[in-house]
């Protein structure tokens, strides 16, 4: 890992004490990038629409928008704070912490549980993003073009029914985010995030502006818009109250990592405004670029996570210039599984880096390759192990495969409770007094944050994980 320029600086975010020579980010915006580029994935440009489309749409946003508020922000402020003030990687970190306010050292379960997260996510996640990769393909050549709804059916079911296939996109998915995780905070997560991301806010708005020529943009505003409460049901709020969670990389030690690269003249409160809101911002986008599409081909706006690989490629193959602007769309998806998975390595390289002793390339090989390896399973799953429901003697787990199991258990368990025991840590358990001095508020301002990370997002955050498991 790179050292930052200045010999004293490498020590400047952590505790008293660290003997960790670490980078830094080079400036706000970088930090910004890289934590947006984490929360801004498949779940912004793929999930969010879907489920929006699922629940009303207007209503679901509002209340959507709400749960960021109450629930994201505060959250990611207590994870960049811990990161911050350890300086270390995120079990690390709040060892430290522990040893320094005197706590319970069983604490530092709070990083494992987010590194376990993270780690067990890429695994399947980095066979969706191979998804991506095949469909840029698929898109670039014309395949879609004239096809019906069956044969783009087809077309998926083929691409899921081909283990060898699956493995190559799943491999080079995997070989692009140990690339970057490999070289280090500035020659790789800093560099990365500076190009990919301005690439697509670029390629989404590009997206936004084709959607507008199919006359039905102002549909889509008001369906995203303008809400009808009438359309939301409990579940729907529910569901907006765990996808602001999990859409902003909560619980899953990523903005602890992040954090510890953050220098301490940065505002941890501005900076986790901002990403949340370019965040939000996105989503909206997506949906922007992705209804008009729906409404203009009579497409259901509800389809479920069938939306981006077989409704949208259906529309791009139905339309003028589609093959082009659906192969942007899927490059645009690239970009955004890519960041994702580059923050979901980074957590447990860096831990191995500092327990292990290991150096960057050597415990980026590692770690990657084990994940790798792990989503084979998940690929075995979607064709040749289909029938297999290793977990199936329990009710509420029968039928589920491997690929089920590791998406049910990360999403309804581990995150959750990593987002839970975050917000008591921070509420309940860390020196308000260092809390203060770390986050650099005003009396006011703290107090507010304070008061909502001690009792409103843990009573948020615990319905979530009680619903899901229900």
């Amino acid at each position: 890992m790179s050292v930052s320029p200045s010999g004293s600086a490498a020590s400047k975010g952590s505790l008293e004490g660290s003997n960790a020579q670490r980078g830094l980010w080079s400036s706000r915006l970088a930090f910004i990038l890289a934590a947006t580029g984490s929360a801004v994935g498949l779940g912004n440009i793929w999930k969010f629409p879907y489920v929006t489309g699922e629940n009303g749409g207007g209503a679901f946003v509002l209340v959507y928008l709400l749960c960021i508020a109450i629930i994201g922000i505060p959250i990611m402020m207590a994870e960049v704070m811990i990161g911050r003030r350890g300086g270390r990687s995120p079990v690390n970190s709040i060892k430290a912490i522990a040893r320094r306010d005197g706590l319970n050292p069983a604490w530092k379960l709070v990083g494992a549980v987010g590194i376990l997260a993270g780690f067990l996510i890429l695994s399947f996640y980095s066979v969706i993003g191979g998804w991506a990769i095949s469909y840029v393909g698929t898109t670039a050549s014309g395949q879609l073009s004239g096809q019906t709804a069956d044969a783009v059916g087809a077309i998926f079911s083929g691409l899921l029914s081909s283990p060898g296939t699956l493995l190559l996109w799943h491999t080079v998915f995997m070989a692009l985010v140990m690339l970057v995780v490999a070289k280090g905070v500035r020659s790789g997560l800093e560099r990365a995030v500076s190009i990919l991301m301005p690439a697509l806010f670029v390629l989404l708005l590009i997206v936004v502006g084709y959607a507008m020529t199919t006359g039905h943009f102002g549909q889509a505003a008001a369906f995203l818009f303008q809400p009808d409460f009438s359309q939301l049901t409990t579940s729907g709020i529910l569901v907006a109250l765990g996808h602001a969670f999990f859409t902003l990389s909560l619980g899953m030690a990523v903005m602890m990592a992040y954090g510890s690269y953050l220098p301490k003249n940065i505002s941890i409160a501005k900076t986790s405004v901002t990403v949340s809101v370019i965040d939000t911002g996105v989503a909206l986008l997506a949906g922007l670029a992705i209804f008009p599409i729906v409404f203009a081909n009579g497409l259901e706006p509800g389809a479920g996570p069938g939306l981006i690989f077989q409704t949208l490629p259906l529309a791009f193959g139905q339309m003028p210039m589609g093959s082009l602007f659906g192969t942007l769309f899927f490059v645009l998806l690239i970009f955004a599984a890519w960041t994702s998975g580059i923050s979901l390595l980074e957590p447990i390289v860096e831990w191995l880096e500092e327990q292990k002793g290991m150096n960057r390339t050597v415990s980026t090989l590692g770690a990657g390759g084990v994940c790798w390896a792990l989503g084979i399973t998940s690929i075995l799953s979607l064709n040749l192990w289909a029938d297999f429901a290793p977990l199936g003697f329990i009710p509420m787990l029968e039928g589920k495969t491997i690929f089920d199991l590791l998406d049910f258990f990360t999403a309804n368990i581990l995150l959750p409770l990593g987002g839970l025991l975050v917000a008591v840590m921070a509420g309940w358990v860390m020196s308000k007094q260092a809390m203060e001095k770390e986050l650099a508020l005003s009396p006011g301002m703290f107090n507010l944050w304070f008061v909502t990370v001690r009792f409103i997002t843990p009573i948020a955050v615990g319905v979530v994980f009680i619903y899901n498991l229900a």
